[in-house]
């Protein structure tokens, strides 16, 4: 198996997991008013930030550097999704961002999982993140309905 090609997609996804813990930061500093919302992104910021963990940990056996920032495209949407705020109800413009993002985050993970030599560990990894993207998808459609 090829470790290099394993480190590389880890540390992929790791840094797209990483743009989500600080969009679901965002989303639970947007919504102040609403404590149970607020509640609600900041355990499943936290849960994300625990795959981070993992993610990282995988990466770190197997020689890697770990990852501890996010990518420049995360940083764009976040800068966007405030720019919008300014002409949206901020609730729903949060709830819109993390519809995007999570959807964004399962396909990119899809795409991560169909390449070759990947180790089953790293596949398992996989897996669990596109799990929690689909669910944090399907959060953010139940908030917009």
């Amino acid at each position: 198996m090829n470790d290099d090609k394993n480190i590389e997609v880890l540390q992929d996804v790791t840094a797209k997991l990483i743009d989500s813990c600080e969009g679901y930061q965002m989303c639970a500093d947007i919504v102040e008013d609403n404590q149970t919302l607020k509640s609600e992104f900041l355990q499943r910021k936290n849960s994300r930030n625990l795959l981070v963990k993992d993610f990282n940990a995988k990466i770190a056996s197997l020689g890697g550097e770990v990852k501890d920032s996010g990518s420049a495209a995360g940083a764009l949407h976040r800068g966007y999704t405030k720019f919008i705020n300014v002409f949206k109800d901020d609730e729903e413009a949060a709830v819109d961002a993390l519809d995007d993002g999570e959807e964004y985050l399962a396909e990119f993970i899809e795409k991560k999982r169909k390449q070759d030599g990947l180790t089953p560990e790293t596949i398992l990894l996989l897996n669990k993140a596109h799990a929690s993207a689909l669910e944090g998808e399907r959060f953010a459609d139940f908030l917009d309905d």
